[in-house]
């Protein structure tokens, strides 16, 4: 059978999405989506989406917005629309147009995700919606002079109430309402509900659907960015397209209350949740505390992860084989590049001091991941430690990657140049070709 035939991709893609089913599985996700999505007539493809990750053991959270709703009807009662600093100034008849909106949006929400059609993805589904009064909330009061009138903020959210929902297995929908305890009704942000509600159930992943990409302050696609980096391109103040700001605001006050990671997505891409969660790069921008590709010391349970990484070279000759007992003995020597739980590079440093030298040695990239200069940033890295145990030359053994070595310092040398004991294990089959690279000390500064 052809490999490349659609089936075969099919088994291929559901294999490699296996991992994350697992790791979904029982786990609280919090999406937010603007109003926009009910009106472009693909949103019933997003509730399937909905529905398919509730199969698969997702609790889910469904925050959605109201603008464009709001807006038509107050342009028919020939009413303002007024804002400032991006938040809707909420008067008495906006109240009753959010109040209107919310409802109609809620009803038709519920409805596709009740949908049980026989020819449809939601066949079987049988899945039970249930909102509330969840979010209490108070005025924003007057800023800059101007008075927002019923436009809200969070309070605070019944995160207990929210989570025996979803323990008997309902999808909880939220709606851009807050109430008080004197039981007045505001008008409030979805990105700022959907950001408390994360918050307060502790939810694994915050998911905000957006109008565009997210894109940096050079119109490039942004991939992947930690909480710090956040930060400081947020401050940079105008840099970013307004709905992007808003939206990595919002996923970074995720992130500093807990959750552990926020994505933003395109909702105009096909599928954008089902590729975010199931495979490994995704198609939107992860926002985390922690990298979400970091190269580091390798760690004993990191030796399955190598081991898979340097078989395919193993066999085809450009690297030495290497038990997992040598392995296991020999970690410390070793980095790694971890991605999202993968190991998709890994190199190490044996280091023979006596002569000052030590061997640059299993240098191996994943297919997937070779590039964006991993192999250099190994590289720096083991000289970088080389230096800090005092060891003035590099020296590699090569069948395949001679040039690779030669551009970025490497000189051809003989067996001779070799430290001894390393050529005593040097095998006269494999043909190794030998090169050394002389490395500049770390210069330690002197005692005043």
């Amino acid at each position: 059978m052809n490999p490349d035939t659609a089936p075969q991709t099919f088994v291929r893609w559901l294999r490699s999405a296996a991992p994350y089913i697992h790791a979904h599985r029982n786990r609280t996700f919090v999406v937010s989506f603007g109003g926009e999505a009910l009106t472009d007539g693909r949103f019933a493809e997003l509730v399937h989406d909905f529905a398919l990750l509730h199969s698969l053991g997702v609790g889910l959270v469904l925050v959605h917005g109201t603008r464009p709703q709001v807006e038509r009807r107050l342009r028919s009662r020939g009413a303002e629309l007024r804002y400032h600093q991006g938040l809707r100034i909420t008067d008495a008849t906006g109240l009753e147009c959010v109040q209107e909106a919310a409802g109609a949006v809620r009803v038709e929400i519920e409805a596709l995700l009740s949908m049980g059609a026989a020819n449809s993805p939601m066949a079987g589904a049988r899945i039970r919606v249930a909102s509330g009064n969840f979010v209490v909330a108070k005025p924003l009061g007057v800023r800059d002079g101007v008075d927002f009138g019923y436009t809200g903020e969070v309070r605070r959210v019944d995160a207990g109430a929210m989570r025996r929902l979803l323990d008997e297995g309902s999808v909880v929908l939220v709606s851009p309402l807050g109430y008080s305890p004197t039981g007045e009704i505001f008008n409030l942000s979805a990105e700022e509900v959907a950001t408390a509600v994360a918050g307060a159930l502790g939810a694994d992943k915050l998911l905000l659907l957006m109008e565009q990409p997210c894109a940096g302050p050079d119109g490039r696609m942004i991939h992947q960015i930690t909480v710090q980096e956040a930060e400081r391109l947020l401050e940079r103040g105008g840099s970013l397209e307004p709905g992007v700001a808003a939206h990595l605001a919002a996923a970074l006050k995720a992130c500093r209350s807990g959750v552990a990671r926020a994505h933003l997505l395109d909702r105009h891409i096909d599928g954008a949740l089902l590729l975010e969660l199931f495979t490994r790069d995704g198609v939107g921008t992860l926002v985390s505390a922690n990298p979400f590709e970091e190269l580091r010391p390798a760690r004993i349970n990191d030796v399955v992860g190598i081991l898979d990484l340097i078989r395919p070279l193993e066999q085809t000759g450009a690297l030495v084989n290497r038990s997992r007992e040598r392995l296991e003995t020999e970690i410390e020597d070793y980095v790694v590049i971890e991605r999202d739980g993968l190991i998709v590079g890994c190199a190490a440093l044996h280091p023979f001091p006596a002569e000052s030298v030590g061997e640059f040695a299993c240098l191996a990239l994943h297919p997937e991941y070779r590039g964006e200069s991993r192999g250099e940033r190994l590289l720096e890295f083991i000289e970088q430690r080389a230096r800090k145990l005092g060891l003035a030359r590099l020296f590699a053994l090569t069948t395949q990657a001679m040039q690779w070595f030669r551009e970025r310092g490497f000189e051809p040398a003989s067996l001779t140049d070799l430290p001894a004991q390393r050529r005593a294990s040097y095998s006269p089959e494999r043909n190794s070709q030998v090169l050394i690279k002389t490395i500049r000390p770390c210069e330690v500064p002197r005692k005043s």
